[in-house]
């Protein structure tokens, strides 16, 4: 399987991971707590393929970054989180980084 794909897979692992932390109200909701704890352990399971092919720092900056703006997007719909401008625009730099490494890296 390509690494360009685990690390897809990864991203949304994580992704799902992070929304069922917030469902888990701090673990006050024990049941969302371990689903997220189940799907970080998967995350990290399909991200060690790519790892094997691709530089550790693109990995990681391209996971998080994705991880960052999928989960800002997410609690701006479901949560109602509100966020600044300002903090949007430093976001978008992050997209826009996270983009630019996958766009220049070769498996």
């Amino acid at each position: 399987m390509n690494a360009w794909i685990y690390l897809a897979a990864a991203i949304v692992l994580e992704i799902l991971a992070t929304t069922l932390l917030k469902l888990s109200d701090g673990f006050a909701k024990w049941y969302w707590g371990v689903l997220s704890i189940a799907l970080y352990s998967a995350c990290f399971w399909v991200l060690a393929p790519a790892l094997k092919t691709l530089p550790v720092g693109v990995v990681y900056a391209i996971w998080s970054g994705a991880g960052i703006v999928a989960i800002t997007i997410i609690g701006a719909f479901f949560f109602d989180e509100r966020l600044a401008a300002l903090q949007f625009f430093f976001i978008a730099m992050i997209l826009i980084g996270a983009m630019g490494l996958q766009l220049t890296t070769q498996a």
